[in-house]
């Protein structure tokens, strides 16, 4: 993701239009990691038998867990980022009211964290999927080349 602290650090001087370019590519993000975690999901299903066997099993019913948990945790962020642009809507109509802006940018603020986050965590959850797959693989190589 694109964000990093520095951005988010100054979010309070950041214009309406860049706040909405903001949540637009959170909301990106988001699909698309709704995505690989479908992957994820589909490449575990291949090796279920691999991961429930041998020293793996618990490794693997961590990871999955970790997964299901993103996944769970996926939808409701998801929301979140959308009423967000949602209201952006609202503080952009002809009412004004006192200390709108500086409201919406705390929120926003939290927000951009929230996803940053997420989304270190679900990075987390990636590689450690992809470690056990790999390793998976070069067993099942090495068997093949011992037999």
């Amino acid at each position: 993701m694109e964000i990093n602290r520095s951005n988010i650090k100054y979010i309070e001087w950041r214009t309406t239009e860049d706040l909405h370019e903001d949540i637009v590519n959170c909301i990106s993000e988001l699909r698309f990691i709704r995505d690989e975690q479908q992957f994820l999901e589909d490449l575990i299903r291949s090796y279920t038998m691999d991961l429930l066997g041998g020293d793996l099993y618990e490794k693997s019913k961590e990871v999955i867990g970790k997964l299901s948990d993103s996944r769970k945790a996926l939808t409701p962020l998801q929301r979140k980022l959308i009423a967000h642009s949602n209201n952006l809507e609202v503080l952009l109509d002809e009412n004004d009211v006192p200390c709108e802006i500086e409201d919406y940018k705390e929120e926003h603020y939290q927000l951009m964290f929230e996803v940053v986050a997420y989304n270190s965590r679900f990075k987390k959850v990636k590689r450690r999927i992809f470690n056990l797959i790999k390793k998976i693989m070069k067993d099942a190589k090495l068997k093949r080349l011992l037999n």
